[in-house]
Parts: structure tokens; sequence; C-alpha cells
């Protein structure tokens, strides 16, 4: 019997998306129906991505982890990971644009602050157009790194100001 249900099972992933459908979380959904919301950009829905951080990552560890020079590339995932992820949250935010190259998949809690490399709770498409880009965010973490770094802000301080809003992390925290 319990054979019977992994065929039955395995078949209904393959067929499903034949059908225009996709599983998420054991509830079939249309394809291109958004489960996550533009309107708080340019931060991401929290309830699709609230972030996540690193185990490995503590402020007793800061110092042979975040701000050791060239750290980050030991645990950044491969394009192959992100731009998979990428296209697949693009459609769940309903972005009318799916261009790939129009969009950085961002770690919300960023590597330099020890955010989970490749959580999906931590990694949204962040859009590399409007009022607000994504090269606006990359200027905004390599400051708190050096912040938290230097010893000037804690790293729970530095990763509650950037998930709370990154666009006034600096601002919160007397760096501006």
């Amino acid at each position: 019997m319990n054979s019977l249900r992994r065929f039955s099972a395995a078949a209904a992933c393959l067929l499903l998306p034949a059908a225009g459908l996709i599983l998420t979380s054991g509830t079939a959904h249309a394809a291109g129906a958004s489960t996550c919301s533009q309107s708080r950009l340019p931060l991401p829905d929290p309830s699709c991505q609230p972030g996540a951080f690193n185990p490995d990552v503590t402020q007793d560890t800061i110092n042979s982890t975040i701000c050791v020079s060239g750290w980050t590339k030991t645990v950044r995932p491969p394009a192959s990971y992100t731009n998979a992820l990428k296209a697949r949250q693009i459609t769940e935010y309903g972005y009318d644009d799916t261009a790939l190259s129009d969009y950085e998949e961002d770690h919300f809690v960023p590597l330099e602050l020890g955010g989970a490399p490749r959580d999906p709770k931590n990694l949204w498409p962040e859009p590399r157009y409007g009022d607000v880009q994504a090269g606006d965010k990359d200027q905004v973490e390599n400051k708190l790194k050096k912040a938290v770094c230097d010893g000037s802000v804690t790293l729970d301080a530095a990763r509650n100001a950037i998930v709370t809003d990154w666009t006034t992390a600096l601002a919160n925290l007397g760096l501006e």
C-alpha cells in the first residue's frame, strides 16, 4: 500500500505542472498566481521572506566568520541554485517583468551579517529598477558589516535594523 501511495504522489508531482498547477505546502495553486505581495517594496513580503540566520555566525564568532575578508565567498550558493529560486520567486511575487537579469536574488539578511545562505526564507528577487534598487541595499550591508566588525554596533542590532527596514537601518543605528 505504501508503494502505491508513493507512486501516486510521484505521479501527481509530474502531472500537476503539466496541468498548469504547482504544489506548495500540499496544496495545488494555479501556476503564475502570486502568493507574495509587492506592497512593501523595496522590502520583501515578510510572510514569504522574513529572513533567516546562519547558525555558525554569532557575536562570538564574527572574527572567524563575517569579519574575515572573503568569508562570504565560502558560503555563497551557486548561481544555478539562486537563478532557479529567483525564477520561481518572480512568479510568486507576480512581477510583470520576468527577466531574471532585472532582479538580484538577494539575501534579506545579508551574508555579510550572517544571513542563511540557501534558505528561501532569506532569499528574494529584489528589483534592479525603481527609486530604491538592489545596489542601494548593498551599500547599507557593507556599512553595517564594517560597524559590526569594528565593534560600534552589535551583530543583533545590525540584523534587527536591516530586517526592520534596510532603507532606515543606518540612520536608526546612528551610522549616517
